[in-house]
Parts: C-alpha cells; sequence; structure tokens
C-alpha cells in the first residue's frame, strides 16, 4: 500500500533540476564570453531562472546577508561595551590601593602604588601590566585572577570597536557580554561575506549560514552547489590544466541550442527532419499506430487493421469494416540550408575567439549532419577575402594574419553562391563575428581600410557590406549574427543588418 502525503511549498523543499537545464543556462552566459570559467562565475553569482522555478545566485545571499549587517548597525550601539570592565578593574586597583595605603613606610610599598598609577588608559593594556604585578590584597587578587580570563575578548572588542563603533548607531547600547557576542557574530557575518564575495561554494559554512541568515538562505545555497556540481559531473565540462573547458558533448549542446533557437520559426517544405506546426509533406512514423478517424490520411498499418478484423470476427473471407482500419501517425517535417560565416580576421585571434567559434562550427557540423541529415550546411571562413571551408579543413582553420581585414561582403557573396547550389526554401546565413567590416569588393577590386578610429568602423566598407546584406536578403535568405565583442560599432552595424 502506497501513501503521498503533501505539504505546502515554503521554498525549502529540494528543487529538481536536470543537468542539460542547467548547462542551458550556462550557455545563456556563455553567449557574452568566450571564457567559460568567467560564464561559471557569472551563472554561480546571477543564479538560474526558469518558468517554473528559481535557483538564487551568490549575490543575492551576499545582498541578504549585508542587509543583517546594516541591521544590526541600525540597532545598536558600543558605548558602554567596556564598562562593566573598566569598573571591575577600577574596583580591584581601588582595593589594592587601600591595602597600599595602610602599609605606607614599608620597603617597596611606594614602587607599587606608582606602579598602579602608571597604569595605561586603554584597558586590554592595563590588564596585561598587572599580570606581573604582585597584589597584596588576596580579595584584589582573587578579582584580577578572574579578570585575567576575560584579556583576550577585550582586546578584541577594544580593535573591534575601533574599527567598526562609528557604524553602529542604534538607540540600544550593548553591555560588555553582549557586546562580545554581537562583535563574534559580526566575525562570523564578516567571514561569510568574504566566502560569498570570492565565489568559493565549497568553503562557505552551511551551518553559519543558517544560523544567521536562516534555512531558506541555507537551502537556496545548497540548490546553487547542487547545479554547479551538476555541470562539472554532467560531462559538458572537462577539468584541463587547472581549468574549465567544454567537452566534445558540451560544445555539441551548444550547438544544438543554438540550431534550435536559429529554427523555431520554418516554412513548410520537402520532407526533412524539423518538425513544424503548419501543413505541409509529412513524414511517417512506423512506431507509433491508432485508429483511422474520418479525414485521417491512409498510412494504414496493413497488419494491425487486419488483426483488428480476426479478433472481431474469425474466418475467411475478411469482413474489413471502418472501424478495423489502424494507421500510422505522421508527423509534418522540412529541410534548411545554412551557410556559416566564420570570421578569421586577425582580431579574432584576441582572448581566445577563435578557437571558441570554431568550436561552435564544428558543433554545428555535426549537428546537421547527425540530426538533420537532409539539411545543408556549408562553411564559408571570411578576412581580407573569403574561402569556402571544408569538413576536413574546419579542425586546422586559424585565424589569418597575412590577410588581417574583414571582408563581411565577400563572406556573404560566397555564401549565396552556395546557398543557390542547395535550394530551399528555408535559407540561413550565420554570421560569427568580432568586428565591423574593413575590406570590401568593388567592379572587381579589392580595398582594404582601415577604421576610423580604434574601435571605430570604416564607412565606405560597411556601406558596401549592407549593400551585399540587402541582395542576400531580398532573395530570402535569413541572416543570424552572433558578436563576439560588444563595441558600440559593432552593436550598431549588426542593427543596420
Amino acid at each position: 500500500m502506497f501513501r503521498s502525503r503533501f505539504t505546502r511549498w515554503d521554498g525549502t523543499q529540494r528543487v529538481q533540476l536536470a543537468p542539460a537545464r542547467v548547462f542551458e543556462k550556462l550557455s545563456e552566459y556563455l553567449s557574452f564570453t568566450d571564457d567559460l570559467q568567467q560564464a561559471m562565475d557569472w551563472l554561480a553569482r546571477q543564479g538560474m531562472e526558469w518558468d517554473d522555478l528559481r535557483v538564487v545566485g551568490l549575490d543575492e545571499i551576499l545582498e541578504q546577508l549585508r542587509e543583517e549587517m546594516r541591521q544590526r548597525y541600525r540597532d545598536f550601539n558600543l558605548d558602554h561595551a567596556l564598562d562593566e570592565i573598566r569598573k571591575r578593574l577600577g574596583e580591584i586597583v581601588d582595593r589594592e590601593r587601600e591595602t597600599l595605603s595602610e602599609r605606607t613606610g614599608e620597603e617597596g610599598i611606594g614602587e607599587k602604588l606608582a606602579a598602579l598609577d602608571a597604569l595605561p588608559p586603554r584597558l586590554s593594556e592595563a590588564i596585561d601590566r598587572l599580570r606581573s604585578y604582585d597584589f597584596e590584597n588576596p580579595g584584589a587578587k582573587q578579582a584580577f585572577d578572574e579578570l585575567i580570563g576575560e584579556l583576550d575578548d577585550v582586546r578584541d572588542l577594544e580593535e573591534f570597536a575601533r574599527r567598526y563603533g562609528d557604524l553602529f548607531q542604534g538607540r540600544e547600547s550593548l553591555g560588555y557580554g553582549d557586546a562580545v557576542e554581537l562583535m563574534r557574530e559580526m566575525e562570523r557575518l564578516k567571514k561569510l561575506e568574504e566566502d560569498l564575495f570570492s565565489g568559493d561554494l565549497k568553503s562557505l559554512d552551511l551551518g553559519d549560514l543558517q544560523q544567521l541568515l536562516g534555512e531558506r538562505a541555507s537551502q537556496d545555497l545548497r540548490t546553487l552547489r547542487q547545479a554547479m556540481e551538476m555541470i562539472a559531473t554532467s560531462g559538458y565540462v572537462t577539468r584541463q590544466g587547472g581549468r574549465d573547458r567544454l567537452s566534445p558533448k558540451g560544445v555539441r549542446k551548444i550547438g544544438e541550442l543554438a540550431l534550435r533557437d536559429i529554427y523555431q520559426s520554418l516554412l513548410g517544405e520537402r520532407l526533412g527532419t524539423h518538425a513544424i506546426d503548419k501543413r505541409g509533406p509529412v513524414e511517417v512514423r512506423p512506431d507509433l499506430t491508432r485508429a483511422y478517424e474520418y479525414g485521417d490520411a491512409m498510412h494504414i498499418d496493413l497488419g494491425a487493421t487486419l488483426k483488428k478484423a480476426l479478433a472481431r470476427r474469425p474466418g475467411t473471407p475478411l469482413a474489413i469494416e471502418p472501424s478495423d482500419f489502424e494507421v500510422y501517425l505522421t508527423e509534418a517535417t522540412t529541410t534548411a540550408s545554412t551557410v556559416l560565416l566564420l570570421d578569421m580576421s586577425w582580431s579574432m585571434s584576441w582572448e581566445g575567439r577563435f578557437a571558441a567559434a570554431k568550436k561552435v562550427a564544428l558543433a554545428l557540423e555535426s549537428l546537421v549532419r547527425s540530426r538533420y541529415p537532409r539539411d545543408y550546411l556549408g562553411i564559408v571562413g571570411f578576412f581580407t577575402r573569403a574561402v569556402e571551408l571544408k569538413l576536413k579543413d574546419l579542425p586546422e582553420a586559424s585565424w589569418n594574419m597575412g590577410d588581417p581585414f574583414t571582408n563581411l561582403q565577400d563572406g556573404l557573396r560566397l555564401g549565396a553562391e552556395l546557398l543557390a547550389r542547395h535550394p530551399s526554401r528555408n535559407q540561413h546565413m550565420i554570421v560569427i563575428t568580432d568586428g565591423q567590416p574593413t575590406a570590401y569588393f568593388s567592379k572587381g577590386r579589392l580595398y582594404c581600410e582601415w577604421p576610423l578610429s580604434f574601435g571605430g568602423i570604416s564607412m565606405r566598407a560597411a556601406a558596401e557590406t549592407l549593400k551585399e546584406v540587402e541582395r542576400v536578403t531580398r532573395r530570402g535568405v535569413v541572416i543570424n549574427t552572433f558578436m563576439l565583442d560588444d563595441s558600440p560599432a559593432l552593436r550598431g552595424f549588426v542593427e543596420q543588418i
């Protein structure tokens, strides 16, 4: 007998995460940088959010912690934190003075009175100096022996009040015991603050977090740890040379996500493997059947149909009725032709940009070949001029120092030629670049020009490239651009595209 118990969701229950969903969020951060470690840091700090759940990031937990610290600053003050110790020390010294005064004239009494008069005003220093003092009053000696056990806390509290006392502006004045407790609590809060700021998930103390910020914050951190561990153990990321790097599985997954975003709205055409929600050619699913309904296409599963007729009335001749018909399920599919335009100019060598772009190109090629075998994928590399890249050339392809300019115009032209050889109603160009164009062809002649300023734009090259964009898009080709740089000039140029 099974029993199920349901409770109201209060945020402390374990969030169910899937590695693929977590890695998808990581890929979103990767779209803003070519540094995997930086993307993982952003993911840990900003957290993750879906329609049905949310994983809190370190920055939000850090803000909760800082608010707890600010609340203590607003509630308490340390103006009288050491009054109790100062009073106890004063009473000890007074009792010792009384005894010394009764023995005035004896040898060494004058030196002891002078030592008491010369005690420093700082409590910890005064207590420390009296450790070597030989008391004459037994009661004062016993009281001091009890006080000496507070020396470390007194010394720490004096330093704490010196550094942070001005921050505590609350109405409630704390006594010595409460002030020491607050000090130790603030030390734990500051240690947590340092660990949260550093982003070191493993060093964070869940016990302290739960005690200081509550069960919800502790559960948030557990969930975040779970998500980050999923990335490390899911096979999408591997550790090489002390750094996290994308594994082949991770590269393929990024390509898959990129294709999903690009091919989210396709037109119906001939049979392919892109599922669509429009009428058009269909593909029979021999593994799935159902009973025939009026209006269905007659993709009949003959074996299942005959079995139903025999089960209904055994013998020959067979009498087949409409209710006996079993038909194969179908799904509408289509194909696409895509050309990947890969920037191979000199600037792509900066910050590992070309390596990241090439990984995406390899992943796209692999995915199209394995999942969309009826599709066409061409690859064009463009630098001062454009060249077609075959798959065998791609693994060893690199940025071009000898021809350092960016001729996107020629890349678009060559890409259009490749698409013309592989006609389809769904034609796409994917451009991966880190800069605006600096080279172009005009009347068969090559022109190269440096930008007007660092990070600026080459006006004529941009104008000629936009003319090529217009010619390409008029043919129904959709251009998708992935920017590896966020300069205003490049963003402005892509917006014009």
